[in-house]
């Protein structure tokens, strides 16, 4: 399906009310139903914090009951935040609650030939990676400034690193979100808002199913773990720290990309996620 977008202005939210709720603080998680999104939840409600969750699939309903068991505030919101109204929606849904931390970690990639790709889908990509996550930052930063107090953990990737043949659009997205997080954090140094920058590789989730890549040498590889890459990126935000690249390979993989011609990085990206690369 087509992504929903609003060209011009960023459409007007209503007046947002205020209702009871318990002390704790309240962290926004984005693309919460599965992955790493699911387990920074889990950190987040471990934390102390009541949560706010959203993601385009009626499992998010089944992840809000589980992190309830947590014994915190749960509101779930089921949208798609490739769509304006979408984020309007999730961030309207605070009910004019002061946030505390923002998790933004909803993405998708898409693997193939982008020549090839149909380009509702490749802006479906667009919208979700840069244009909706951005949108949704502007707005709750606007908030945090004001009140000189937050934090913000953006799921950046490795991935923005290398030339990404074959998931070109996701590569270039996540590009953008490295290059946009740090921007970020050094516009908000001296508000009392952190941004911090979650650089993760593979990790085992159902990312390369959902972007057909499962049929790749990346998709079909050992992968690292959610679990540890949202503890990682929960820690380094509460810390305050710029950013974190989970892993000892994924840290020398960032590292070497730094001094490598990206043709070069092109060919060895197109090795792991050239459709059929698995067989071969």
């Amino acid at each position: 399906m087509a992504a929903k977008t609003t060209k011009g202005k960023a459409a007007k939210s209503s007046p947002r009310k205020t209702t009871n709720h318990s002390e704790r603080p309240l962290a926004m998680i984005t693309g919460a139903s599965t992955g790493i999104g699911h387990e920074l939840a889990i950190c987040s409600a471990r934390a102390g914090f009541d949560l706010l969750i959203v993601a385009d699939e009626p499992e998010i309903e089944g992840a809000a009951n589980e992190f309830r068991e947590l014994g915190v505030e749960v509101d779930a919101i089921e949208t798609d935040l490739a769509n304006l109204e979408g984020v309007d929606k999730f961030y309207e849904a605070a009910g004019g609650r002061p946030v505390a931390a923002l998790l933004a970690n909803a993405g998708h990639g898409l693997g193939g030939s982008f020549v090839d790709q149909d380009f509702d889908d490749v802006r479906h990509v667009i919208d979700t990676n840069i244009t909706g996550t951005i949108y949704l930052i502007q707005k709750v930063a606007r908030d945090m400034r004001e009140k000189g107090a937050g934090r913000i953990l953006i799921t950046g990737s490795i991935a923005g690193f290398t030339p990404g043949s074959f998931n070109a659009v996701y590569n270039g997205s996540k590009a953008f979100i490295d290059s946009f997080s740090f921007a970020l954090r050094n516009e908000l140094k001296d508000t009392g808002v952190t941004v911090t920058c979650l650089m993760p590789g593979a990790t085992e989730t159902e990312f390369f199913e959902r972007a057909n890549l499962a049929d790749t040498k990346i998709g079909q590889s050992k992968k690292d773990d959610p679990v540890d890459v949202a503890r990682a990126g929960f820690e380094a935000m509460m810390k305050g720290e710029g950013d974190v690249v989970t892993g000892w390979k994924n840290k020398l993989i960032s590292t070497v990309a730094l001094f490598t011609p990206s043709d070069t990085l092109a060919e060895q990206h197109r090795k792991q996620t050239e459709p059929g690369s698995a067989a071969r």
